[in-house]
């Protein structure tokens, strides 16, 4: 690539919205609080279209009032997941998903519900040449702080010093 080409000359300025910590900085026990957002019918209609999810409770504004448990429609538990998770996606540069435990939909969020994340730091130890494996866990509330969703999600972090953790 030649070297005034406008990449070449942006390459040295961070990321915008990413970060670069490594196994080493992961310090168990921190915890982080998201920023809140809202719920809207439109963006719940779309994700049930989007994954197919047509169940009464979250599609069905009559059947939801008149023969739904709750009175009014449910947000697909999948979107409440994804909503919840996001909002503390950290774009790690060094990070890799390796799955998630222990999902639980502990109260019905509904259309027009206000969430928020807390991740908590919980575990990490040595498992591959040149990454370790950390453990988080989520919990997404809807104000005025009722949790509503559980899960533990398992990410392998890049080493920063790979030979410290090649006996393990």
């Amino acid at each position: 690539m030649p070297e005034n080409t406008p990449l070449e000359q942006h390459k040295d300025i961070p990321l915008y919205n990413t970060e670069t910590w490594m196994y080493e900085d992961f310090q168990i026990g921190q915890k982080d609080r998201s920023i809140s957002r809202t719920i809207s019918e439109g963006e719940a209609m779309m994700f049930n279209g989007l994954v197919l999810d047509m169940h009464p409770y979250v599609g069905d504004q009559v059947f939801a009032e008149e023969e739904g448990l709750f009175g009014k429609r449910l947000v697909a538990g999948a979107m409440v997941f994804s909503l919840g998770l996001g909002l503390m996606a950290n774009n790690n540069v060094n990070t890799f998903s390796y799955g998630y435990d222990k999902l639980r939909f502990i109260k019905p969020v509904f259309i027009g519900d206000t969430i928020y994340t807390v991740r908590t730091h919980l575990n990490k130890m040595p498992k591959y040449d040149e990454m370790g494996l950390i453990t988080v866990s989520y919990e997404v509330y809807k104000q005025p702080g009722e949790l509503v969703l559980y899960c533990e999600h398992l990410q392998t972090v890049k080493y920063r010093n790979p030979d410290n953790f090649n006996n393990k």
